[in-house]
């Protein structure tokens, strides 16, 4: 079997702890031994190799809502962009309940037609409708191994209690994208100056931050491990901190776009970036962007959501939620470095080993996971053309760029 050699190339590998320069050889997907036998060579000077990264939101829009996007599309758009393993929420069409076949039928289309290895989180409550725990027994022997109600409301605190009881004796992980559904009612932006003075629908901070103080008490009463996904609040960071302080089995994620873009993007009634959670104050994003350098939070993910465009052309608050982030997801990574917030192999970590431990499946991935070549400073322009994605529904739209991955190297 003949490899591809990569010489010179900065190798960040996270697992251990490393980033020098050095001549490399790959074959199906794996670091190996030098050897003669070789395919191919590559030259890798001022290039990076990282490992292929852990996405732990994403929607890819199949089954159900397949004029967003497919398994196919998607997950070529994923895998041509690094990402190799992606957690979807359960809001698909069939919603996953207790279906093991619907289960393994997406892992397996999602490595066929997409050559991604999929994770389905399952529902928590039945239909997502929020009145009774779903069948998580039946989840957990279809192959999930973390439950959420996704962006539906529960209709009472006592469903969420019995759910948290019922996980945490099947020991899988709830995943909550926090968000009180009486305060936030049909919000669509962030309760802000640009918001009132447009008259659009606003979604206040608080409606996060309840959210989570709630749940984190229900959390140290249950014993249950819980991941917060999306963060979008400055005061969440917070919260977040805390219950680790205290020993809470508690876990953090947010969105890379809530890392870069605010609510100044929805000013003129831009429905690009209209998404949920809303972007937030400019200093929603430093307090954010702090977390993840001291580690409160503890991975970065895509929240990948493709639209047809035909989903942004309403007025704003019509107009369905979503931003494509696949495509932009390494060049905004870099942009983080190149910002001074992060070292490159701080960044690899938050995008690979950090979402693998959250996820529990570190072995898992350490297992299937390839290699990543990435120019990090290949200058591009974000366009429809560039958006491998079926979706390109991005705020980012006609702007440069810089970094971008070249080639993925998986089995």
């Amino acid at each position: 079997m003949s490899s591809i050699k990569i010489e010179n190339v900065r190798v960040l590998d996270p697992i251990q702890n490393t980033d020098r320069i050095q001549t490399v050889f790959i074959e199906n997907g794996k670091l190996v031994a030098a050897s003669d036998q070789v395919s191919e060579t590559i030259d890798g000077q001022g290039k990076w190799l990282m490992p292929t990264m852990v996405d732990l939101c994403a929607r890819l829009r199949e089954p159900g809502q397949q004029q967003h996007g497919t398994l196919k599309t998607e997950g070529k758009a994923a895998r041509e962009n690094g990402i190799l393993h992606v957690f979807t929420p359960p809001d698909s069409k069939p919603i996953v309940q207790d279906n093991g076949a619907l289960i393994h039928g997406l892992v397996e289309k999602a490595m066929l037609d997409g050559g991604i290895y999929l994770q389905v989180i399952g529902a928590q409550t039945q239909g997502l409708q929020g009145n009774q725990p779903a069948n998580m027994a039946g989840l957990k022997k279809g192959g999930c191994s973390a439950v959420s109600n996704a962006n539906a409301p529960f209709a009472n605190d006592d469903v969420v209690l019995r759910t948290l009881e019922y996980a945490a004796g099947l020991d899988m992980m709830v995943v909550f994208y926090a968000e009180e559904h009486q305060i936030a009612k049909d919000g669509c932006a962030h309760e802000g100056f640009i918001a009132s003075r447009q008259g659009l629908p606003m979604i206040p901070a608080l409606a996060e931050t309840v959210a989570i103080a709630k749940y984190l008490l229900m959390i140290e009463s249950t014993g249950v491990c819980a991941h917060f996904g999306l963060l979008s609040c400055g005061a969440s960071v917070e919260l977040i901190k805390i219950a680790k302080e205290k020993g809470l089995s508690v876990t953090a994620d947010v969105a890379m776009h809530q890392l870069h873009l605010t609510e100044s993007l929805t000013d003129g009634f831009n429905a690009l970036a209209h998404v949920r959670p809303p972007l937030r104050a400019e200093k929603d994003k430093q307090l954010l962007r702090q977390g993840v350098k001291d580690g409160v939070i503890d991975a970065i993910c895509t929240h990948h959501e493709p639209l047809s465009s035909s989903a942004k052309l309403a007025p704003f608050a019509e107009t369905e939620p979503g931003i494509t982030a696949f495509d932009t997801y390494v060049a905004l990574g870099i942009q983080l470095i190149n910002e001074g917030l992060l070292e490159p192999l701080q960044w690899v970590k938050t995008v690979t080993l950090a979402p693998a431990k959250v996820a529990q499946m570190v072995e898992r991935w350490t297992q299937e996971a390839g290699w990543v070549l990435i120019d990090p400073e290949l200058e591009w322009t974000v366009s429809k053309s560039s958006i491998l994605s079926q979706g390109k529904n991005t705020p980012l739209i006609n702007q440069k760029v810089m970094g971008k991955v070249l080639q993925t190297f998986s089995a």
